[in-house]
């Protein structure tokens, strides 16, 4: 057997279940009981922090308190915000940081000199301590969570999601709408070098996950 044949017959072993033809969408998730709920936040909060990143867990009306903390406590003097971000939310920022428009910001360079980004996400996901970004309005293009060195992410409870399998079924897109993804899971860092670690290499030296327990207004 070739190694062709040999990888082939891997993919079809490990695919032999799947019953979704392409492009059909699977059933939406059964919504888990409240103490389930409550565990998945609590996993994400602690493999978020796991990661090194500061989580700050705050209620509805808190985050742009925690926002314009977050900023403040990292010393934070500017900070991009995405076009379609919460107005609340760039108040906040505006209130702690003077604040640039994605728009206002068009080149790497640009951004370099920029202490922060202010976004939303698309999801997180519990088990692995991820944050997922799609780059929606709310979360700007890619080199915004990239460049600058610090990045403010709000997550509502409502996007975390237990495991990898159920966040790529949420994230699956109708076809021709697919949107690049950004999987981020602490600061970026590397220990490439003599196995020393160095964080800010290909990303933010600093991660500041604002969970926002959001479920009951939102009829869970």
């Amino acid at each position: 057997m070739s190694a062709r044949d040999d990888i082939l017959a891997r993919v079809r072993g490990a695919t032999a279940d799947v019953t979704t033809s392409p492009g059909e969408r699977r059933p939406a998730p059964v919504p888990d009981a409240p103490a389930e709920r409550a565990a998945t936040l609590s996993l994400f909060a602690e493999t978020v922090a796991d990661y090194r990143a500061q989580v700050v867990r705050v209620g509805p009306d808190a985050v742009a308190d925690a926002v314009a903390g977050a900023l403040r406590e990292h010393g934070c003097t500017t900070a991009v915000v995405p076009s379609g971000l919460d107005p609340a939310w760039v108040r906040a920022v505006a209130a702690a940081a003077e604040v640039l428009a994605e728009t206002e910001v068009t080149s790497d360079a640009a951004l370099d000199a920029v202490d922060a980004v202010v976004t939303a996400a698309a999801l997180g996901v519990a088990t692995t301590g991820t944050v997922v970004l799609d780059h929606g309005p709310d979360q700007g293009r890619r080199a915004l969570t990239l460049v600058p060195d610090t990045h403010v992410c709000v997550v509502r409870s409502r996007q975390v999601v237990h495991d990898v399998p159920e966040a790529v079924a949420r994230l699956r897109p109708q076809p021709g709408r697919a949107r690049p993804l950004t999987w981020v899971s602490g600061p970026s860092a590397t220990s490439d070098i003599e196995l020393e670690r160095v964080e800010g290499v290909h990303g933010p030296r600093t991660l500041v996950v604002v969970l926002v327990d959001d479920e009951t207004e939102a009829g869970r």
